[in-house]
């Protein structure tokens, strides 16, 4: 196909497109707008060893992954859970907790997400001085200089939350890009469903590739009733030799 058919077909049938990416968007930001927002709040750990020595650093590097799996224990949701009278059980705390590692900054960060930004924000905070306590008790038993100290970088009540999902912006761009394909889709569809049908004297030029030179219009001869709407026959010019 050519530049000139595409353009054609999107003046005949563009309003389709249009319409299928509108009506995708709005409801895209609609069904946004009818979920529960999920707030998340976290804090960021520091664990830094006690010496500047190699062997120290990677072993604490190592250590970051097995603190992972420290925090999200039963044993730690429960503490958290008695100290901040929160109203749910273990498997449920655990559900809202998130530990991430990195290694490369020797940090920890615990962030929980609930419908409740307090209750998210106290998820986070509790469980990162629960882990500080767990770890300062650690290291009463250990040499000064093979301890490795965990400390809040900041408070949780400081930083505040956000909002982690909807995302009524994404999702409304989203759906309207799905619509436009849809759209697309269904509009060449019904080009393929017409691609035999003639209905003018540019259709027959573009079918067959010669210059239509005029028409005759239909006769009750020619099985035509009178008072009928006129049907006129196409004569394409013949093709020189």
């Amino acid at each position: 196909m050519e530049l000139t058919d595409y353009l054609r077909i999107f003046r005949k049938r563009g309003w389709i497109v249009i319409l299928v990416a509108l009506v995708a968007a709005a409801s895209a930001f609609g069904f946004s707008k009818l979920q529960t927002p999920v707030y998340s709040a976290s804090v960021k750990l520091s664990v830094n060893p006690a010496r500047a020595d190699w062997g120290l650093s990677i072993t604490t590097k190592d250590l970051l992954r097995n603190y992972v799996e420290n925090i999200r224990t039963h044993k730690m949701a429960q503490e958290v859970i008695d100290r901040a009278q929160l109203d749910m059980n273990t498997t449920a705390l655990l559900d809202k907790l998130f530990v991430s590692p990195a290694a490369d900054t020797f940090t920890l960060q615990i962030e929980a997400r609930d419908t409740d930004p307090e209750v998210a924000m106290t998820i986070a905070q509790t469980m990162a001085e629960v882990f500080v306590e767990e770890r300062d008790a650690w290291n009463q038993r250990q040499d000064k200089r093979d301890r490795i100290e965990v400390s809040i970088l900041d408070n949780v009540w400081n930083l505040g939350y956000q909002q982690y999902s909807p995302n009524t912006k994404i999702n409304t761009a989203a759906g309207g890009l799905f619509g436009l394909l849809v759209g697309l889709l269904v509009v060449f569809f019904l080009e393929w469903l017409e691609q035999d049908v003639i209905r003018s004297a540019a259709d027959v030029e573009r079918v067959i590739g010669v210059a239509v030179l005029g028409s005759i219009p239909s006769t009750p001869s020619d099985g035509g009733e009178r008072g009928a709407p006129e049907r006129r026959r196409l004569i394409p010019a013949r093709r020189s030799a």
